[in-house]
């Protein structure tokens, strides 16, 4: 009895351990063990898998709201571009132009692109900015990667002709994508039709020879066309004297010296001689010379100022400063009001004014497009030296008085 009961308690308690044991040896593999992380997108926020649920319809219910709006408006600009059916807002404009297949981002109008466009324009010396055209003319019809150049006119997007006189914006235009050229300006002209008894509006130009009959006596060599009146003017007012026609010409700098508080006041000028003028700093540059304080003493003459205004001393009296291509000129880059020493020789001089002149002699050689008058003047009282340029199509060279 004693072993059997020995025996049954002994087998009782190591059953009862081992199952103690085993127990524990469950519960502490279950506390080491990490749960899963959540993958919902919205855990982070610390919602519940519930209100995940919500908010990924509401996303998605977003999205497809924003889907259907672009392909209405889509829908609706091709639409619109029906006859009849025209849409004015800049919502539908843009959606039309995704419609189009020759409509381009204006990030393809590349600076290069640009240049190609307007650099006929720009003249031999490449620093023209501007262009003088009468009413109804075209733009330069001129295309690069697709591109062509259109004016800017007010009321409208873009023109192939300038619509009226004034000075306007070029753009490139491919499709509906434009871009403006930023240093360029189209000029349209003020026909000379509205002179009327000598004058533009209040401003007296007077009258060109035989523009009321008669024949001129201009140089058998030169072109016909150069002793002709100006077909129009260039209206200049207050706001825009300033405008650039080329890298160191402005419009004022080429007006009349005369009622100075007339406004608006009128210019003829010809690009042609604005870029011979550059071609001939460039070559003195070129040269060491700084060009920087180049002057105009005298640019466009109105007929009536040439003929009785200021010092008419020296003055012809069919004077290329009426037609205008003509300008006198000094270099003042230390800004003393007198020509500058060009040749270094300690003097200020004409022989400074033939420092231009031997530019302008090379200028022709290499452009005999641009031959004309070249004279230098010495100092008198009132001005220093200075060098008259001119482009009247036939070569002429004096010294002093006259010929220009």
């Amino acid at each position: 009895m004693r072993e059997g009961g020995n025996s049954g308690s002994s087998t009782g308690a190591a059953q009862g351990s081992t199952a103690l044991v085993g127990d524990l040896e469950r519960l502490a593999a279950e506390a080491s063990t990490i749960p899963a992380a959540r993958r919902g997108r919205w855990y982070r926020a610390g919602l519940s898998p519930r209100i995940e649920r919500r908010l990924d319809i509401a996303s998605a219910a977003v999205v497809l709201l924003l889907v259907a709006g672009w392909v209405w408006s889509i829908a609706m600009a091709v639409r619109g571009r029906l006859p009849g059916m025209g849409i004015g807002s800049t919502a539908a404009t843009m959606a039309a132009s995704l419609t189009r297949a020759d409509a381009s981002n204006t990030a393809f109008l590349t600076d290069a692109t640009l240049e190609a466009l307007v650099g006929g324009l720009r003249g031999a010396s490449g620093k023209l900015r501007a262009e003088v055209v009468a009413p109804g003319e075209p733009v330069a019809d001129t295309s690069v990667n697709g591109a062509k150049l259109r004016v800017e006119t007010p009321g409208t997007s873009a023109s192939e002709t300038v619509q009226r006189s004034g000075i306007f914006r070029l753009v490139a235009a491919i499709g509906t994508a434009l871009k403006p050229v930023g240093d360029f300006s189209l000029i349209g002209m003020v026909p000379r039709s509205q002179k009327q008894n000598g004058r533009v509006g209040l401003y007296y130009v007077g009258n060109w020879p035989g523009e009321k009959g008669g024949r001129v006596k201009a140089p058998n060599k030169a072109p016909p066309d150069r002793y002709q009146p100006p077909p129009g003017f260039i209206e200049v007012t207050k706001a825009n004297a300033d405008t650039r026609i080329s890298d160191h010409f402005r419009l004022r700098d080429f007006l009349t010296h005369d009622q100075a508080n007339v406004w608006p006041k009128y210019l003829v000028v010809q690009m042609r001689n604005v870029d011979k003028l550059e071609l001939v700093l460039s070559d003195l540059a070129e040269r060491g010379i700084d060009v920087s304080g180049i002057v105009v003493m005298s640019g466009f003459r109105t007929p009536q100022y040439n003929e009785g205004g200021g010092n008419t001393g020296g003055r012809a009296s069919l004077s290329r400063h009426m037609y205008g291509d003509a300008a006198d000129v000094f270099i003042d880059s230390n800004h003393d009001g007198v020509m500058d020493d060009l040749n270094h020789d300690g003097k200020i001089n004409i022989a400074d004014s033939r420092v231009i002149q031997q530019a302008v002699d090379r200028v022709e050689a290499a452009h005999p497009e641009l031959v004309g008058g070249a004279g230098v003047y010495p100092a008198e009282s009132g001005h220093g030296p200075f060098i008259h340029i001119d482009s009247r199509g036939y070569r002429a060279r004096w010294v002093g008085s006259g010929g220009g």
